[in-house]
């Protein structure tokens, strides 16, 4: 369930509309399992995930004095990585060009709309804690991370200002400490169940998605028993002039 951390800085707007952008195939899977997909942080494609900056070097050897060596932190940290899942959402009031652009591989896109409030109150996992917060845009070599083995995950370099992220985390430790041979919890990632009724707001169809598509969405989104609207983006249309 969701829980409150100090490094998990939520919108100063709880209803501030947030954007998941993703491909037919997985919105149907999200409304056939009814659950969230969390991917592994080192299966996202940036290798600066769960880094910290070069900033935190000088100030480790006073943070831990010696009780563990620094060469060892930079190893636990960085196999946090396979012990963490992330959901991903995009933070803006109206739907963003640049995502649609960014991660669709086709026409064939569809974007659910939700809030920071109804993503909290959806969540149904009663075994894992869930970390919501913003990410925080920061330059690598000159700002400071918090050590821990949560803040990490909330920040990334200003490169991706652009993608005004919003991130829900899960981390599971193994209890006996962690190390290279501990087993990993998930091999890609974890499948959080959701109240689809309490995340989803709207469902919005890629500009340039074809007819028979938009009508598809209609009829698989009812075949589910969610009752939630479907619009067609209007990116594209015709200009007045």
């Amino acid at each position: 369930m969701y829980k409150e951390h100090p490094g998990f800085e939520k919108p100063r707007n709880e209803k501030a509309r947030i954007w998941r952008y993703m491909d037919f195939t997985k919105f149907v899977s999200l409304l056939n399992r009814k659950a969230l997909f969390f991917p592994r942080a080192d299966k996202l494609g940036d290798p600066f995930e769960g880094s910290f900056s070069e900033a935190n070097i000088p100030i480790r050897a006073e943070i831990y004095r010696g009780e563990i060596p620094l060469e060892d932190i930079s190893e636990i940290y960085k196999l946090l990585r396979e012990f963490t899942a992330i959901s991903c959402w995009h933070i803006n009031w109206y739907e963003s060009a640049a995502m649609w652009k960014l991660y669709l591989k086709s026409d064939e896109g569809i974007a659910i709309r939700s809030n920071f409030d109804r993503l909290r109150n959806s969540l149904r996992d009663e075994k894992n804690d869930i970390f919501i917060g913003k990410v925080k845009y920061i330059d690598y070599e000159k700002d400071t991370i918090p050590e821990g083995p949560l803040p990490s995950f909330v920040h990334k370099r200003k490169s991706f200002k652009h993608e005004v992220e919003l991130r829900a985390v899960i981390q599971k430790l193994p209890p006996r400490g962690l190390s290279s041979r501990s087993k990993r919890p998930f091999v890609d990632g974890l499948y959080v169940p959701v109240d689809l009724d309490v995340l989803i707001s709207r469902i919005y169809l890629a500009p340039t998605c074809p007819e028979w598509l938009f009508e598809l969405v209609k009829s698989v989104t009812r075949k589910y028993g969610l009752k939630k609207e479907v619009f067609q983006s209007d990116l594209d249309r015709v200009p007045f002039y």
